[in-house]
């Protein structure tokens, strides 16, 4: 089994958004802390995390970019329980048992992103259409010829988009919609 863990490749979290997540959180898409607000009325920060943030669930705060990290299932479980205890803490959630629920959702959702291997970094891009929220997912790969590692994000690091079905690389595709509303 694979699960997302947030990665700082270089400081820049720390000016991007209010709250930069700790490297080596576990990390969920985080989409669900803006369900009640109006995107067209994020500015600044809270802006920059709505289009480009995933959430660490310890930290409860952002990161620009996830790694594919090995887990195991107690550690599926662990994640599950303790965004389900943040989702009670700081979204009103009645008790745990109504908040797991929703937690399951969030942890399958990251772990259908996880199909790449170990190593592997993931950024997300939400943006507004139709009045529907969308997420887009790509992955970062290294340069051919590149040493391994991430630590010179700019030095060695390429983009390829997800660009549906037929663009090679379907990220969100793994799950049963190509775009998660």
């Amino acid at each position: 089994m694979k699960l997302l863990r947030t990665i700082a490749l270089d400081p820049s979290d720390t000016f991007v958004f209010d709250k930069a997540a700790e490297p080596g959180d576990w990390a969920v898409s985080g989409a669900f802390r803006f369900y009640d607000r109006d995107p067209a009325g994020l500015v600044g920060k809270e802006k920059a995390a709505f289009r480009g943030g995933f959430l660490g669930v310890q930290s409860w705060a952002w990161s620009t970019l996830v790694q594919i990290v090995p887990a195991s299932e107690d550690d599926r479980r662990n994640l599950v329980e303790l965004l389900a205890a943040q989702l009670v803490k700081h979204f009103g959630a009645p008790d745990l048992a109504a908040a797991r629920v929703a937690a399951e959702e969030e942890v399958a959702f990251a772990a259908s992103l996880c199909t790449h291997p170990v190593s592997t970094l993931i950024a997300v891009h939400r943006s507004v259409t139709d009045g529907d929220v969308r997420e887009s997912f790509r992955k970062l790969q290294l340069r051919e010829g590149a040493a391994h590692g991430h630590s010179r994000a700019f030095s060695f690091m390429e983009v390829e988009d997800d660009a549906g079905p037929e663009g090679g690389l379907d990220l969100a595709g793994l799950s049963s919609e190509p775009r998660r509303p």
